[in-house]
C-alpha cells in the first residue's frame, strides 16, 4: 500500500524571524493540522484554548533564557502561517504541555516510541558513519512532517526532519553532526522547575560545530522530563565518534557504542541509570525491550572478522523488522492502550558526513524514500576556493 506524499523540503535562510516566516508560510496547512490535533486532545481532557495560551506564554522566559532567537523564530512561524503563537509553541512543547496536564489528571499521555541505531566508520562497509531511526508516534503525523534545510550565517547549516512548526527533531548538520532522539520516562519527570522543552535542545545540538559542544548542550541544559539522544560526529578525515545520552531531568548517563554499533529504543539501558531511576515508561511501550534486541542482533550479525560490515541498507532492513507486529520495530497503524492510532510514522536514514538524509513516511505501508541533501562545510569551502 502506498499513497503517502513525501515530506516537503522547506529551505530557510535569513534572520530567525525571516526563517520562521518562510517556514510558517510554506507549512501552514501541515502545522495547522498538527496543532489542531494536539489542541483537541487537550481540550477533550479539560484544557481549553485560553489555558493553552497561558501555558504557552509561561514557557517563553525559559526558552528566551536558553536562546532568544528561538522565540523570534517561533513568532515568525506564527506570522507566516497566520496562526496564534500558542499553536507554534504547542508544536514545539506538546510533550511538556501534555505532561503538565497529566499531572493534573487532565490529559492522557501518549509517549513517543522510536528505535535508533548508528554505526561508526569501523563498523561501516565503506568506512562512513551511519545513523538512523524509526519514529513511532501518532499516525496522523505522517502527513504533518516536514524537512527543514536551514542556511545559517553564524554556524553550520542544518537538515532536520520535524513536525511542521517545530524547530528540530532528528537530523544532521554541515559539520557532520547527526542526531536522533527517543522517549524515556522515569520517576523524576516533571517534578522540578520548567526546564527547556526538548525540541529546543535538539535544535541547539544541531547547531553545534563539534561533538564537544553538542555534549555540553545535552549535559548542561535543564530538562523537565526524560529523553534519550544519540549524537554522532563524522569528521572531515573520515573518522567519527558517537555516544548515547540517557537524560533524566537532573542527571545524564552516557553510553558508548559496542564494536562500533549503537542501538537504543525506549527503555533505560545504562547500568548507572537503572541503579538510580525507576523506568516508568515500559508499561506504555513494553515492546521496547525486544525492538532494541532485534535491531541490535540483526546488525551485529554483519560485524566480526571476515564479515561484510554495515551499509545504510542494513539499517533500513533492521528498521523494517515486523516480528511481533503490530508491536514491532516497524509498526503498522494500530490503536494504542488509550485508543489513539499510532504507527511508525517515519523512517530516517543518514550519512551525516555527506549531508545525506533519507525519509519515508509510514514505512509499514509505504516503501518510498525521498533523499534530502546538505552540502558539508568542507565540500562547500573547496568549491568556493575553486
Amino acid at each position: 500500500m502506498t499513497g503517502y506524499a513525501p515530506f516537503p523540503l522547506i529551505d530557510l535562510a535569513g534572520s530567525p524571524h525571516e526563517r520562521g516566516r518562510t517556514h510558517g508560510k510554506a507549512a501552514a496547512d501541515r502545522m495547522r493540522r498538527g496543532a489542531k490535533m494536539y489542541a483537541e486532545s487537550l481540550l477533550k481532557s479539560g484544557v481549553d484554548w485560553k489555558e493553552l495560551e497561558r501555558r504557552a506564554d509561561a514557557m517563553v522566559p525559559a526558552i528566551e533564557h536558553f536562546d532568544p532567537a528561538y522565540v523570534e523564530e517561533m513568532r515568525g512561524i506564527a506570522e507566516g502561517a497566520g496562526e496564534p503563537f500558542a499553536a507554534v509553541m504547542l508544536m514545539n512543547a506538546r510533550t511538556e504541555m501534555v505532561a503538565a496536564a497529566r499531572r493534573q489528571k487532565a490529559a492522557q499521555h501518549f509517549p513517543d516510541g522510536c528505535t535508533a541505531a548508528l554505526a561508526l566508520p569501523e563498523a561501516s562497509a565503506d568506512g562512513v558513519l551511519l545513523h538512523g531511526q524509526n519514529w513511532d508516534w501518532r499516525a496522523e503525523c505522517a502527513e504533518t512532517g516536514v524537512v527543514l534545510r536551514i542556511r545559517r550565517d553564524d554556524g553550520p547549516d542544518i537538515l532536520t526532519f520535524t513536525e511542521a512548526g517545530g524547530l528540530a527533531r532528528s537530523g544532521l548538520n554541515s559539520a557532520g553532526i547527526g542526531l536522533t532522539a527517543n522517549a524515556l520516562e522515569c520517576d523524576r519527570d516533571y517534578q522540578r522547575g520548567p526546564g527547556v522543552p526538548l525540541p529546543f535542545i535538539r535544535r541547539k545540538v544541531l547547531e553545534a560545530a563539534g561533538l564537544a559542544h553538542a555534549v555540553q548542550t545535552i549535559v548542561s541544559t535543564p530538562k523537565p522530563g526524560s529523553n534519550h539522544m544519540a549524537v554522532s560526529h563524522a569528521t572531515a578525515d573520515g573518522g567519527g565518534e558517537a555516544f548515547g545520552f540517557e537524560c533524566a531531568p537532573d542527571d545524564t548517563f552516557w553510553i558508548a557504542p559496542d564494536r562500533g554499533l549503537y542501538v537504543h529504543a525506549n527503555h533505560w539501558i545504562a547500568e548507572s541509570a537503572r541503579a538510580k531511576v525507576k523506568d516508568t515508561g515500559l508499561s506504555e511501550t513494553p515492546d521496547s525491550i525486544y525492538r532494541d534486541k532485534r535491531v541490535r542482533d540483526q546488525l551485529a550479525q554483519k560485524l566480526g572478522p571476515g564479515r561484510s560490515k554495515l551499509t545504510l541498507d542494513d539499517l533500513r532492513g533492521a528498521f523494517f523488522d515486523n516480528w511481533g507486529t503490530p508491536f514491532s520495530v516497524c509498526r503498522p497503524p494500530r490503536l494504542n492502550t488509550r485508543g489513539v492510532m499510532t504507527a511508525t510514522t517515519a523512517m530516517i536514514l543518514m550519512r551525516p558526513g555527506e549531508g545525506h538524509l533519507e525519509a519515508c513516511p509510514m514505512p509499514a505501508l509505504n516503501r518510498q524514500f525521498t533523499t534530502y541533501t546538505l552540502t558539508p562545510d568542507r565540500i562547500a569551502q573547496k568549491q568556493a576556493a575553486e
